[in-house]
């Protein structure tokens, strides 16, 4: 079954569990798991394409002993693709001050466009970090605009699992196994910008590139 999203708890929170989730030894750096868009959009509480007008630093919480600050992006949503069920337009976002805790840096009084992905806080404000999928939109292929629609949201049922050395099999009929780093060294690679985990209707999922069949390659990487 597809994970749905649930209303995350308040910002102040949040900002207080990516802390603890910081990886020891790692200082001031921010560090994610890997995922596929799609991945990052089924786990999402919402998804939309927007420009940023404008950015000011905010209080993190209202108590005057809290020292953490936030970001507030003031955007244009010109159009969502999930979270409809929790808001209807969204007008700020917030993310952490602190890069270590992984606040994200927006381009505020341009053109340029966004897509955001993150999550909708208890008291229905938006939250996003590095972790959430963030993309210019220039830079996503045809196929990620068109599966933000459609594909994505349908097939949250599979399972995407990370290659990171051979042997790397199978281990699940509804799993597609993710090769970008594998074959090319990098997360977002060819498979993550062009091929959707597509679920068939004896519950089996596959690589597909729009209706283009199957790349057989990326089924099972196995030791030569």
């Amino acid at each position: 079954m597809p994970r749905s999203p649930r209303t995350a708890p308040s910002w102040a929170l949040l900002l207080r569990l990516l802390a603890l989730l910081r990886p020891p030894g790692l200082g001031e750096a921010c560090s994610c798991a890997p995922a596929h868009p799609q991945q990052h959009v089924c786990h999402s509480a919402l998804a939309i394409r927007a420009k940023i007008s404008s950015e000011k630093v905010v209080p993190a919480s209202a108590d005057p002993a809290d020292t953490q600050k936030m970001i507030r992006y003031e955007i244009k949503q010109i159009k969502m693709f999930k979270g409809f069920e929790q808001v209807n337009n969204v007008q700020y976002i917030y993310t952490p001050f602190d890069s270590s805790l992984c606040g994200v840096n927006l381009e505020a009084n341009s053109q340029k466009q966004y897509l955001l992905t993150g999550q909708i806080l208890s008291d229905g404000k938006v939250f996003i970090h590095l972790c959430n999928y963030i993309e210019p939109w220039e830079n996503l292929s045809f196929l990620q605009r068109e599966s933000l629609n459609h594909h994505y949201h349908l097939n949250c049922g599979c399972q995407i699992t990370t290659c990171y050395t051979v042997p790397c099999t199978i281990s699940a009929p509804n799993e597609c196994l993710w090769t970008d780093w594998l074959l090319e060294r990098k997360l977002y690679g060819y498979q993550a910008r062009h091929y959707v985990c597509m679920k068939h209707v004896d519950g089996t999922c596959s690589w597909y590139q729009g209706r283009l069949p199957l790349r057989k390659e990326f089924v099972d990487i196995i030791q030569p």
